[in-house]
């Protein structure tokens, strides 16, 4: 069972960002928004401005966002949409180092249950 989905629409985005938390670290910023209408699953969205790097940096930044995402979900409460932004810094960062801000963040938010897996 999937406890992850998408956001998709730009009226879900804005409420996430207008009326969700936000938390910054030095890779990523999240936007966090609870969602009551979809308790048992988490959605997410990327944003990747233009100011990060070209389409393929871009891409790059996406994917380092995707990958430390699936690895923390496991721990994640649910019923959250969350919107990670990838910040410039980003592009000279590895997968272990993005994985760690995030979850750091998402400390701060409540969101990580269970013991940390290295």
């Amino acid at each position: 069972m999937t406890r992850t989905t998408a956001l998709t629409e730009n009226r879900e985005f804005k409420r996430a960002y207008a009326r969700g938390k936000t938390r910054a670290g030095k890779y990523l910023a999240v936007y966090c928004f609870r969602n009551r209408r979809n308790a048992g699953v988490n959605r997410y969205g990327l944003t990747v401005s233009k100011k990060v790097g070209n389409a393929v940096q871009r891409n790059r930044a996406k994917r380092l966002l995707r990958e430390s995402l699936r690895l923390l979900e496991p721990r994640m409460k649910t019923g959250y949409d969350l919107v990670l932004v990838a910040r410039t810094r980003i592009l000279g960062a590895r997968c272990q180092q993005v994985q760690s801000a995030m979850e750091e963040i998402f400390t701060e938010f409540g969101l990580i249950e269970g013991p940390r897996h290295d």
